[in-house]
Formats: C-alpha cells, structure tokens, sequence
C-alpha cells in the first residue's frame, strides 16, 4: 500500500508540474501558429485582388448585405491586426473570437458545400482538398485551436498576464461555474455554427440565454 501511495505522489507531483508548463506553453504554440497562418492569410489578400465580388451570395446574413469593398477591408484588416494580437497575448479572447466569426463566415461562403442530403455526405467535406462536397477541413481546425484561447486566454506568457499581474487580478486562479457559464459556452458555440447551419446555431443562442436569464431566478441575490 506504501509502494502504490509513493507511486501516486510521485504521479500527482509530476502532473502538477505538467499542469503549471500547461498554462504558459500550449496556449503559446496555439498563438504562435495561428498568427501564421492568420497573418499569411491576411498578407495574401493585402498584395491580392478583391474576388469577394464573385461569392457575395454565398455570404451568410448579414455580410451578404454589406459592399465587397468594405468586406474585403474588414477580412484583410481583421486577419492581419488579430494575428498580431494573438502573437502578443493582447486581447487574446476579443482577437480569438474575431476570428473564429472570419473563419465561420470564410467557411460558408467559399468552403461549405452547397447541399447536402446528410450527415454522412457532408462530411466527405471534411477534406483539404475539394472533391466537390466542399473543403471545410481547415478552417474547422483553425475554429477548434481558437476555442481554447477564447475560453482559457492566452496563457501565462502573454500580454494579458503580465497586464492582470500589474492590476493585481488573478486571471488563472478563479473559475465560476454556473447556468451562466453554461449559457456562454452554447451561445458562442450557436454563434460559431450559425453561419453554417443556422437553425442550429440559433437554437443553441436561444437555449444559451433561456439558461443565463434561469440562472438569475434560480441563484439568489445577495
């Protein structure tokens, strides 16, 4: 019993160890190859010319009602500047989430198939190259590795830390639970599927705010 409770702390004070590079090292390398790829995307269009005009209509609302120009403005611009941020750890979950709503947009309008009779047929789109059932492999990635720098930041080694540090907020030591945090994770995630499928993504903004209003009748005031 001795050998097996040595063995366990040993585990335990390895995996704690493990736990504290956790919060400085994977969201670093998570930043550091989206600026890439964001940048080099952002760059591309910056040298490039404006084709926005060619898929407007395959623009989901409301960006199918805004000028080419502006959009191709606000994608360039938006991939560039973001990129940066991320790269600092500045801002890192406003940046996060502004473009996993490039990334959804970019996915409906030039990515997502245009019909499909099922599940199982859409995801013969889940390809790198377009077999003619879409190619929404990569942008699906790049959504997946922004979710944690929105919902955990940037880590330790970032902007964002070293700026709570000197405004004595502990960023990484507090976590709430509740019908609220619920409501934020469905709602962002609904935010992220409207744009593809957007029945779904609407109904799980609904469900994500029915559960943040439940949350004030349910938890008492203080």
């Amino acid at each position: 019993m001795s050998t097996f409770n040595t063995i366990q702390n040993l585990a335990q004070a390895k995996m704690a160890r493990l736990n504290s590079a956790g919060q400085w090292l994977p969201p670093l390398f998570l930043r550091l190859i989206l600026f890439w790829e964001f940048w080099e995307s952002g760059v591309e269009k910056f040298r490039g010319d404006n084709w926005f005009s060619h898929i407007k209509d395959n623009f989901p609302f409301p960006f199918n009602h805004i000028d080419t120009d502006i959009s191709w403005f606000m994608a360039t611009w938006g991939e560039m500047v973001f990129a940066v941020l991320l790269l600092l750890g500045l801002s890192t979950r406003f940046a996060a989430f502004s473009l996993i709503i490039i990334t959804s947009v970019a996915t409906a309008a030039v990515h997502w198939p245009a019909d499909y009779a099922s599940l199982s047929e859409l995801w013969q789109g889940y390809a790198i190259s377009d077999n003619g059932f879409g190619n929404f492999k990569l942008p699906l990635l790049f959504i997946v590795m922004l979710m944690p720098l929105l919902f955990n930041g940037g880590g330790k080694f970032s902007l964002d830390h070293l700026i709570a540090n000197l405004l004595h907020a502990n960023e990484y030591g507090r976590s709430q639970s509740d019908f609220i945090s619920k409501g934020m994770a469905l709602a962002i995630i609904g935010i992220t599927l409207y744009f593809v499928m957007p029945s779904l993504g609407l109904a799980m903004m609904i469900v994500g705010l029915a559960l943040a209003i439940l949350d004030g009748f349910i938890t008492p005031s203080a």
